[in-house]
């Protein structure tokens, strides 16, 4: 049977936690990384969460595959990754495939939104 959204949601979130905007910045002073998973063009028009590193959710499996050539040195299996992108879902799916590549320390923030509301500065 195939696969569908609702599908790889739920397997997603099962997997990798939710965690709120406190939680995130704590992680962060130990080193974490906060990572954008957004397209350029909702970075352009909404900025983005103070300090974070952007990959887009479509080019993330290449710059997380150590193997590559394309492989970004910002990710790293030893650091803890806090994902986010514009509600939650990307940042979901996108922290199940960091950790089926072996990435133990990955948490999902939710959206944007989340990060502001919880008190998160944004850059343009």
């Amino acid at each position: 049977m195939a696969l569908t959204v609702q599908d790889m949601m739920e397997a997603a979130n099962a997997v990798v936690d939710r965690i709120d905007t406190g939680t995130a910045k704590k992680l962060l002073g130990q080193g974490g990384l906060l990572l954008d998973v957004r397209d350029a063009v909702e970075l352009q028009q909404a900025g983005r969460a103070s300090g974070a590193h952007h990959i887009p959710r479509g080019m993330l499996e290449f710059r997380a595959d150590e193997s590559l050539q394309s492989h970004d040195p910002e990710l790293r299996k030893d650091r803890p990754i806090v994902l986010y992108c514009a509600a939650g879902g990307r940042a979901a799916l996108a922290g199940k495939l960091l950790k089926d590549m072996g990435y133990q320390r990955v948490y999902n923030l939710g959206g944007l939104p989340d990060w502001v509301n919880g008190g998160g500065e944004v850059t343009a």
